[in-house]
């Protein structure tokens, strides 16, 4: 048997909770989600609580934490659903949200009209984003960091590692790769990439990542087997989920084994508006734990 697997998870933008309830929380999400599928997988994967680590980036980037007692409810619920509900889809594609992920993509051609089209969210969003981009105070250098030590801690331990990202998480953790991929001193490789509800698809993301400038081998990371994109239905980060086609280059050079884009719905309620960008939900679907399971096997698991 090979040694333990390593599943890295890196969360997105806004303020989380605290390190240890946000961990369980994601862990009971992500564990709900695979028993429904694979029963002998989910009882491996939780009884080594060592297998399951979260870059808790959030704190040093907002100086503040969410308060998990706002989520506690939301995700008891929605592990006790195993599905999507009629009305969950029925919302999740409405006209009213296709009408809005439009203008949204619109805006990513135009840059000029994001302003007109913003939403508090929204401005809330580009301002933490530019932040990050412009590496204010090392911000950005000194996320990077936080998700490249455990990186190499489980490279050098020779551990199967599976990276998953989710919303601006993805961003990090694709920048983190290719400074990793470019360095004489780093020689990381990951096993298997998963992102959701990224926003890599979108222009104004892709003109602004490492290697941007770079043409060829260069402008990519090389250190990554394979790559999976996960996008829920509605899903307003991930406007263009197609990342299979952006990042098709790295197939044609050989940098990547695979890169696949599959659909979910995200059911998750908070207070029973319909969030389907919501991290938790993620974790907790059937398709997340497909992935995630056949990954576990693939790392000669039970």
């Amino acid at each position: 048997m090979t040694k333990l697997p390593l599943i890295i998870y890196v969360p997105g933008l806004l303020p989380k909770p605290e390190h240890g309830p946000h961990r369980d929380a994601l862990f009971r999400c992500l564990i709900a989600g695979i028993r429904r599928l694979d029963e002998k997988v989910a009882l491996d994967i939780a009884a080594n609580l060592h297998c399951f680590d979260v870059v808790s980036w959030t704190y040093d980037f907002y100086r503040t934490h969410r308060d998990f007692a706002i989520d506690a409810a939301s995700i008891d619920a929605l592990i006790a659903q195993d599905r999507a509900t009629d009305a969950d889809i029925a919302e999740a594609s409405s006209w009213k949200r296709r009408l809005v992920r439009r203008v949204f993509s619109l805006g990513d051609f135009m840059p000029f009209l994001i302003p007109h089209i913003a939403t508090e969210r929204m401005e809330l969003h580009l301002r933490d984003l530019r932040r990050y981009i412009r590496n204010n105070n090392g911000i950005a250098e000194h996320t990077r960091q936080m998700l490249k030590v455990p990186l190499r801690t489980a490279f050098e331990a020779q551990r199967p590692i599976l990276l998953i990202a989710h919303s601006m998480g993805s961003v990090i953790a694709y920048d983190s790769l290719w400074q990793m991929a470019h360095s004489h001193d780093d020689r990381v490789r990951i096993d298997q990439l998963l992102t959701m509800g990224s926003p890599l698809g979108q222009n104004y993301i892709q003109r602004r990542l490492q290697g941007k400038g770079e043409t060829g081998e260069r402008r990519y990371p090389n250190n990554i087997r394979r790559w999976v994109n996960l996008t829920s239905v509605g899903d307003l980060t991930a406007i263009n989920p197609n990342l299979a086609h952006d990042f098709g280059e790295m197939l044609e050079l050989g940098l990547v084994d695979s890169i696949e884009d599959a659909e979910l719905h995200n059911y998750f309620r908070l207070d029973g508006d319909l969030n389907v960008h919501a991290e938790y939900g993620y974790l907790a679907n059937d398709v997340t734990a497909k992935v995630v399971t056949e990954w576990w096997r693939s790392c000669g698991r039970p």
